[in-house]
């Protein structure tokens, strides 16, 4: 994607080290002159609203709808404060990550948020997209107060005090326009990669399913495996539950049910998350200590081991490698063992395999928060080819993945640029470094809503935790 944008004809010196150098007309003012800080409480029938890093201000029941997260906020609510439409709300200590936006919604926050009104006639969207970019976040997190990040504050007085800049009304609307329909074409490019990519994990779905329950002969004989999901097998095959194919002295459990604090230099342990692509970034993971790992003992990884998670990103699964020998597990996580009958890279192509989906969709608990339990794990059933013959199916799906997993990563890497760039265009745009006021791009159908993508690090290029803090009255 490519816009032939032009700088202005002239620039000064704003002389805020986060702005830099801002358009000749273009004024630079003090929060404290744009913004009135609103406190009004005693609506407790109104509906919630929360300040989220990713969308901005939405509602409440649309972020529960999405999210494995729970109302926690109190049951009396007439100290909450009420948001009105165009109103600016601010979580405090998530400032400084980009947790401010617009109202769209009339609703009330917890008290311990920041609910500011525009003076005059400034347009309200355009100060969205200027304080949520990640220029902005680091100028608030510089006001921001505490001992660590987990604690840094923005005042109210504070954040009157960091300074803004201003282009005219009409230049704001059009610099607000401009940006939306930046966003409804990138939200339809988007869209269009992450169609293709399910269409080629779809692709990979039906290879693994072929391969892992029938084989590689399209003419072998075929017998009923007596299980639903699974169908028809080579009369030669085998059908075990997963506790009878995996190493005697071992069981198969879970990890650490309260791992405590991270610890620097702790052990390693696992969580969810970082099994979900496939794969593991050791420097990554979280640490617990050496006492609370000892606990576990059943759960110490060893190189080529099987990890499968059991809550939250049911099925995921990766084998074990040299660097995370000694590592633990979540609770989240279980260790599996294979036999000498049972290849690891087998078992996980076997994982992914759709039968195997069928049976944690039917197994699963939980209406928000999703897990099957080890005894569901242990009764797995699995197809077990011939320890020969599997070699040959993993050698197989590997060459027939191998182009499909290319094509899946370009549209990965394609999604990452596109969210990088908006976030480069929008800073770019919003502090008069380019001129959009002629600009005239074309209205695209499904417009998202303003912030509808997700806020996105300007030095990792990664899409920040939509971290929400629904109720935090005590902060």
């Amino acid at each position: 994607m490519s816009l032939k944008l032009e700088p202005y004809p002239k620039y000064k010196d704003s002389g805020l080290p986060w702005l830099g150098n801002v358009p000749e007309h273009w004024e630079t003012l003090p929060n404290r002159a744009l913004f009135k800080e609103l406190n009004e409480r005693n609506y407790p029938g109104e509906p919630l609203l929360s300040v989220t890093i990713r969308r901005g201000v939405i509602r409440q029941s649309d972020l529960l709808a999405s999210t494995t997260k729970k109302d926690s906020s109190n049951e009396n609510k007439a100290n909450y404060k009420l948001v009105r439409p165009n109103d600016i709300a601010y979580n405090k200590m998530r400032a400084w990550q980009g947790a401010l936006g617009v109202a769209k919604h009339r609703g009330i926050v917890s008290p311990a948020y920041i609910v500011v009104r525009l003076r005059g006639s400034h347009n309200p969207e355009y100060f969205h997209y200027l304080m949520r970019t990640p220029a902005f976040a680091k100028e608030a997190g510089r006001w921001s107060y505490g001992i660590t990040s987990d604690q840094w504050s923005l005042r109210p007085g504070d954040f009157k005090q960091i300074y803004c800049c201003i282009p005219a009304p009409k230049e704001q609307d059009a610099i607000v326009l401009f940006l939306k329909r930046v966003e409804q074409l990138i939200s339809r490019l988007v869209s269009t990669k992450r169609r293709l990519i399910e269409l080629l994990n779809e692709q990979k779905q039906v290879i693994i399913n072929r391969l892992v329950t029938r084989g590689l002969d399209p003419h072998v004989r075929l017998k009923p495996s007596g299980i639903d999901s699974i169908g028809y097998l080579p009369l030669h095959y085998e059908v075990l539950p997963l506790k009878r194919c995996i190493r005697n002295g071992t069981s198969i459990s879970y990890g650490i049910v309260q791992p405590g604090p991270h610890l620097h230099d702790g052990i390693p342990f696992l969580q969810t998350s970082d099994i979900t692509h496939g794969c593991v970034k050791p420097s990554s993971l979280q640490r617990t200590s050496p006492a609370i790992a000892a606990s576990y003992p059943r759960s110490r990884l060893e190189a080529g081991d099987v990890v499968l998670g059991i809550r939250a990103s049911i099925g995921a699964s990766v084998v074990v490698g040299g660097d995370l020998a000694g590592a633990n597990l979540s609770r989240g996580i279980a260790r599996i063992v294979p036999s000498a009958r049972l290849r690891n890279d087998y078992l996980v192509a076997y994982l992914r395999s759709r039968p195997v989906k069928s049976y944690w969709e039917l197994a699963r608990q939980g209406t928000t928060f999703h897990e099957v339990t080890i005894e569901t794990v242990r009764a797995l059933p699995v197809v077990l080819p011939p320890i020969d013959e599997q070699f040959r199916i993993v050698q197989n799906l590997q060459g027939m993945c191998r182009p499909l997993d290319e094509a899946i990563m370009h549209g990965e890497s394609s999604i990452r640029f596109l969210r990088e760039y908006r976030t480069r265009l929008i800073a770019d745009v919003v502090t008069g470094k380019l001129d959009v006021c002629n600009i005239d791009l074309p209205a695209f159908e499904g417009a998202p809503e303003v912030g509808d993508l997700a806020f996105v690090d300007e030095t990792e290029g990664n899409e920040i935790d939509d971290i929400e803090e629904i109720a935090d009255d005590d902060k």
